[in-house]
């Protein structure tokens, strides 16, 4: 019998994504216009899903107001994992709602169709479990795998860091049920418990797991700057996000729309104003007068004054730039926890409410965070702190 029914692991902040994460967690960040884990859930429904059981925690209100009890005609259901222990246990507080051979996947990562079909079609029940595996040389801050035959898996390693040939773990399973033991045990290091140990687990006990590898579509937004990539990817890819203006929005006839864009409804976009390339505006947005936009992802609800730059950026919802304020673009250093990454293609990442008064110039790679109040004709660069006033 076919599988129709799928797990989505959805409980995660996101970290390495704050600010943006602050007030939402990372599978509702826009992919394009859309959340995250809402293109997951079409790739899911086009793949012929019916059910799809998804496991929430973090900022877990804004997954169930958003989608409800179904989507595009499949059942939602929703299991709260209270305590963050790890992907393991996530799964593992899904467990009730799962019998036979089960697609499980993450929330927070864009897939297309062609691979989860890839794996339901691998996946016979003399394997413990099928793993969707991509050629992908940027394995670090993944799983590896190793493949014996072909298709045979004899090591899953976590952020490998050798040069072995690896497969990297797109994070697209079907598991037997016999998998939650293996989840449960040995005991977890730093009292997580992750998927990668308990595959590993079952390896070590001579279970059956198969790989496949996929040419369908996976990325992975792991830092801010990774929305303008995904973003980019999705316009780009002809299984993606096509280029679209909304019958709702309102263009001024003397403002230039270079495409590939997403417009939403209810946007604004004033005379003489340039929007795109690479560019996706969320519902009610405003360009002012004389504005250039350009590879950037703007959320919800912002306004961009007349005669503003943004070029390279990110907002979260309801964020205020000032007129004549100006984003450069990347790239440019950022600040992520203790750890600077250099050189990173990004203007600026401005959260949810940031509110300038015009006229500021924001340095590559600034982030500020959320509700902070930026005064006019400022000079901002690293990073800001929420609820900060910048003068």
């Amino acid at each position: 019998m076919p599988i129709s029914s799928a797990v989505v692991l959805a409980a995660g902040e996101g970290a390495r994504l704050r600010p943006l994460t602050k007030h939402r967690p990372k599978p509702m960040l826009p992919a394009a216009t859309k959340p995250i884990l809402e293109h997951v859930f079409d790739a899911l429904v086009d793949a012929d899903i019916t059910e799809i059981t998804v496991v929430v925690g973090y900022g877990r209100t804004h997954v169930q107001s958003h989608f409800g009890s179904t989507y595009r005609g499949a059942s939602i259901d929703y299991v709260v994992q209270d305590k963050q222990l790890g992907s393991g246990h996530a799964l593992l507080e899904a467990e009730p709602k799962v019998s036979g051979p089960q697609l499980v996947l993450n929330g927070d990562q864009l897939v297309e169709q062609r691979l989860i079909e890839d794996v339901r079609e691998a996946h016979d029940n003399d394997a413990i479990a099928t793993l969707g595996l991509v050629r992908d040389g940027d394995i670090a801050n993944y799983g590896g795998v190793i493949l014996e035959d072909d298709e045979h898996v004899s090591e899953i390693v976590e952020r490998p860091h050798d040069d072995r040939s690896y497969h990297l773990n797109a994070g697209v399973y079907v598991f037997e049920s016999e998998i939650f033991e293996y989840l449960r045990g040995p005991e977890p290091q730093f009292n997580e418990y992750s998927l990668v140990d308990g595959i590993a687990n079952a390896i070590n006990a001579d279970e059956t797991v198969r790989g496949v590898t996929s040419d369908g579509f996976w990325y992975d937004a792991t830092y801010p700057w990774d929305l303008l990539e995904v973003t980019e990817t999705l316009l780009g890819n002809t299984d993606g996000v096509e280029s679209t203006v909304s019958t709702d929005a309102q263009i001024h006839e003397s403002a230039t729309i270079v495409e590939p864009v997403v417009i939403s409804t209810d946007c604004v976009i004033g005379p003489g104003s340039v929007v795109g390339p690479n560019v996706a505006l969320g519902e009610n947005v405003t360009v002012g007068a004389n504005a250039v936009v350009e590879n950037s992802v703007v959320d919800a609800d912002t306004r961009i004054g007349a005669n503003a730059t943004l070029i390279d950026g990110v907002t979260g919802h309801g964020v205020q730039i000032g007129a004549g304020s100006t984003m450069v673009g990347g790239p440019g250093d950022v600040r992520v926890g203790d750890r600077i990454h250099e050189n990173e293609r990004l203007g600026a990442v401005l959260a949810d409410r940031v509110r300038d008064g015009g006229g500021v110039t924001y340095a590559p790679g600034t982030v500020v965070g959320s509700d902070a109040v930026i005064t006019a004709g400022t000079a901002v660069s690293g990073t800001v702190d929420d609820e900060a006033e910048v003068q």
